[in-house]
């Protein structure tokens, strides 16, 4: 079954201007190969080309996941005319928004916050299509997210609280996401270990 999840980083996010495009936000929601904490319970890496064949024909972007008001942007199938852009390189997703600051209040005081640092952080929700579990015999064991499926949000937050090394679910869904994911992998891990004990006393027991 696919798993809607959502991270968050406290990577950089800039507020910038130009007399093309006028107010713009620049910032990295995504990136691979960082070996990250999730709540304690396991590590997390997302690899590198797991964006591959990511759906990103519609992507809105928010401020602190409140889909209760209208995004501040959108990639419509990510071409040059969305208001908001997706780069997807070696390196994972940079973004580009275009912020309507002249008749948006949002946008302008989103565009400020940013601006001024108190706005520092990226998160991003996405829904898993091919992962791998290695360490599981282990405390930590390590989830490699091999193909995000889909893209669903960007959103800029206030408080990412955690670095790159420190990656997070933020909120109680995700967390349980998270565990339930942790769990199914074990219990299947475990159901196959019977399996091979099973099969393999049955061939001993031949062999006798």
């Amino acid at each position: 079954m696919e798993e809607k999840i959502t991270r968050t980083y406290e990577f950089e996010i800039r507020a910038e201007n130009d007399d093309t495009n006028g107010d713009y936000l620049t910032g990295t929601p995504i990136v691979y190969n960082d070996m990250t904490n999730i709540g304690g319970m396991f590590n997390e890496v997302i690899e590198r080309g797991a964006l591959d064949n990511a759906d990103l024909t519609d992507v809105a972007f928010l401020v602190n996941h409140d889909k209760s008001k209208l995004p501040l942007a959108r990639s419509r199938r990510n071409n040059i005319n969305s208001s908001m852009q997706m780069m997807i390189d070696p390196n994972g997703m940079t973004i580009r928004v275009n912020l309507d600051t002249a008749n948006n209040a949002d946008a302008r005081s989103l565009y400020s916050a940013t601006k001024r640092g108190d706005i520092d952080g990226m998160s991003f929700a996405f829904i898993v299509d091919g992962e791998e579990w290695t360490e599981l015999d282990t405390e930590m064991p390590t989830r490699h997210i091999r193909s995000i499926s889909k893209v669903m949000e960007v959103s800029a937050v206030t408080w990412p609280a955690y670095n790159r090394t420190t990656l997070e679910a933020r909120d109680a869904e995700a967390l349980d996401n998270a565990k339930a994911a942790l769990e199914k992998v074990k219990s299947e891990q475990r159901a196959s270990e019977l399996r091979k004990n099973i099969r393999n006393q049955i061939i001993g027991g031949k062999k006798q």
